[in-house]
């Protein structure tokens, strides 16, 4: 983080603008996104032995004329991963979600909802509620499909890793943070422009133009 945001001098915000602290969602992003990252690195692991080993049942090894029954079936390394992402990636959301809310509070030395004239124009407002209501989905949702099993088969297959469930939730919980993601990076541009002559680090500036060559100030 120290390396993209070089050369920026946003940290040089006035006085007025500042708080003692600022929240955890600004401050304690490394510790956040480093967490989710190392929960999503665990998964790949899981999930690629997976991928690159046996789970048929049974096992053939025609070598030594042999049939082998086991339990190389059961999916549920594979379900607790996925469940695994599926709460680091909404926690991903629920942070950017609430830097978003920050930025549209007034408290940040920055217009209430990011436009010049708050009060007639509600600007980024329905945006958060927009973040809100997607959140509340992902946190509905990031209940483990895994410690809910039932019994199929006679009671034979009588604990199941319902890892299907774990995928497709897993799935929509990915697409809606994708839009909360957005949400942020709109804000976060207007929040920019309303703190200008600051200048941005080289990365941050190619995104800011990169993004303004098709979203233009919200008045």
């Amino acid at each position: 983080m120290r390396n993209v945001l070089q050369g920026s001098n946003h940290y040089e915000l006035p006085t007025c603008n500042k708080s003692k602290q600022y929240p955890y969602s600004f401050r304690c992003v490394p510790q956040v996104h480093g967490t989710i990252r190392q929960a999503v690195n665990f998964a790949i692991d899981i999930i690629e032995k997976e991928c690159n080993g046996v789970s048929d049942n049974p096992l053939f090894f025609p070598e030594s004329d042999q049939i082998l029954f086991g339990g190389n079936l059961h999916g549920e390394s594979t379900a607790l991963a996925l469940d695994f992402v599926a709460m680091a990636t909404s926690e991903m959301a629920y942070i950017s979600e609430r830097r978003t809310y920050q930025l549209l509070s007034g408290m940040r030395g920055l217009p209430d909802f990011l436009v010049n004239q708050p009060g007639l124009n509600s600007g980024f407002m329905i945006m958060q509620y927009t973040a809100a209501a997607l959140m509340n989905e992902n946190k509905t949702l990031c209940y483990p499909a895994s410690v809910d099993t039932i019994p199929t088969c006679q009671l034979q297959e009588d604990h199941v890793s319902m890892g299907g469930t774990s995928s497709y939730k897993l799935e929509t919980i990915v697409d809606n943070a994708e839009y909360i993601l957005s949400i942020e990076l709109l804000t976060a541009v207007q929040a920019i422009d309303f703190n200008k002559p600051l200048t941005l680090s080289p990365a941050t500036q190619a995104l800011y133009d990169e993004f303004r060559q098709h979203f233009t100030f919200m008045e």
